[in-house]
């Protein structure tokens, strides 16, 4: 990864009003952006958002800028992520954009791109892009300027799309399914999906408003799922992020089951239904658990970088179809191309109509164990992991876990947090190890 000026692990990501999440440097991103897709031919690119309020502002700086470039600009209105991967291939769009940030509060916003295939743009094209940036904007001709238009029925397809990948023998008649769509870009697709299926869909976190996205809700904040599964006597609680690239679930008694489990679920299934080809990706912050139960199904595992991209280059490169981030980004590249929380939830959902076990029962093949994160705030541009006395904090600590766990300690590549993970069997020395690291990480 090179040091890119304003391209992070997940495209461009900021708080509104502070570059780079400006109007006149949307426009500017757009028009450089334009330059070096135009090269290739359609001249058409998607744009979707999530429900946040300044999507509004900056997809009409986005297509202003296109536009001086020579592109034409398709709006889909507020569509999830994995939703604008899949439109982009469908409509052989040049590239696909999003105006989401994704889990964070109301108040940021950020812009990643797709390309043709409905992959994360490649590094070079990023960089291509951020070379255009530093030049002045000029206009095409004015014959040759992009015109702006609407996709109609995007909710429409991307439903039948996810529907799609459900198996047609099957439905989910008989299940109570509480969905929460964290007020944000799955808000009218992902309880559709579950209805046209079958089964009896209690939505919350449908009613956004611009500024109520991932407020108390959805995939980053379970409490409001975990309470209306147990009240509803629901099956399963199907939790969603702002822009519905992540799924975490509640079991039926009430417990969390995050990314690593959902996995493991999937994994297995496949394993069992003969379509599992090669092994199994997780990052990092994988737990331990996932690679204990995978290693006694026999399945390989491997770990790469946290970042749903670095998941998916180590699939591309070992030839594998599952990959998944613990904080529920399930990459299932038999079905599409990106991280796609609804997709991911049929699958498991498949899984428990096929062997008609609860979510709970399918859990129970793989001990998670206990790990424990804590965020550091941390401002200015030093690095506290490269001080001295982190790192012999953090040799102290391993050295106290004896081979029994795990530590780990990174920047995030989405907010100003140094994380401080810290796995082992004994909740409270990990506990206790993980604060001892995370006070070094205060002090320096």
């Amino acid at each position: 990864m090179s040091n890119r000026k304003y391209f992070g692990t997940d495209g461009i990501r900021g708080k509104v009003g502070e570059t780079p999440i400006t109007p006149d440097f949307v426009l500017k991103l757009g028009w450089a952006a334009g330059k070096v897709l135009a090269r290739h031919g359609s001249k058409k690119i998607i744009i979707g958002k999530d429900t946040r309020i300044s999507g509004y502002m900056l997809e009409s700086a986005l297509e202003a800028g296109l536009a001086a470039a020579g592109l034409t600009a398709a709006f889909t209105g507020p569509m999830p992520t994995p939703a604008i991967a899949y439109l982009t291939r469908t409509f052989r769009a040049e590239a696909g954009i999003v105006i989401s940030a994704s889990h964070n509060p109301f108040d940021d916003n950020g812009i990643k791109f797709f390309s043709s295939e409905g992959t994360k743009l490649p590094d070079d094209v990023e960089e291509a892009i951020e070379l255009e940036m530093e030049k002045p904007i000029t206009c095409v001709e004015s014959a040759q300027l992009g015109r702006a238009s609407r996709i109609v029925d995007a909710a429409g397809r991307y439903i039948e799309f996810c529907k799609g990948t459900f198996p047609s023998e099957l439905n989910l008649n008989g299940l109570k399914i509480v969905v929460d769509c964290a007020n944000g870009a799955t808000y009218h697709i992902a309880p559709n999906v579950l209805r046209e299926l079958g089964a009896t869909v209690i939505a919350i976190g449908v009613q956004p408003d611009g500024m109520n996205i991932n407020k108390e809700c959805g995939a980053t904040d379970l409490k409001l799922l975990q309470q209306r599964v147990l009240a509803e006597k629901a099956d399963i609680g199907l939790a969603y992020d702002g822009d519905g690239d992540r799924i975490m679930m509640i079991d039926h008694l009430g417990d969390k089951v995050d990314g690593d489990q959902i996995l493991y679920i999937i994994a297995r299934e496949a394993l069992r239904q003969g379509q599992l080809r090669g092994g199994v990706v997780g990052t990092l912050m994988s737990n331990m658990g996932l690679e204990l139960a995978l290693k006694q199904l026999g399945i390989p595992f491997t770990r790469a970088k946290v970042g749903d991209r670095y998941v998916l280059e180590k699939m591309q490169e070992k030839g594998w179809r599952l990959g998944a981030e613990n904080s529920g980004h399930v990459i299932l590249l038999d079905k599409t191309t990106t991280g796609d929380g609804i997709v991911a939830s049929l699958q498991v959902l498949t899984a428990m109509v096929r062997n008609h076990m609860s979510l709970h029962d399918l859990c129970s093949g793989m001990k998670m164990l206990p790990q424990v994160l804590v965020n550091v705030r941390f401002s200015g541009e030093h690095d506290p992991l490269q001080s001295d006395a982190v790192k012999t904090v953090t040799a102290e600590v391993e050295k106290a876990l004896a081979g029994r766990g795990r530590v780990l300690l990174r920047k995030s590549g989405t907010e100003p947090l140094i994380r401080v993970m810290v796995e082992g069997e004994n909740e409270a020395q990990v506990t206790e190890l993980a604060n001892r690291i995370a006070d070094q990480v205060k002090a320096v």
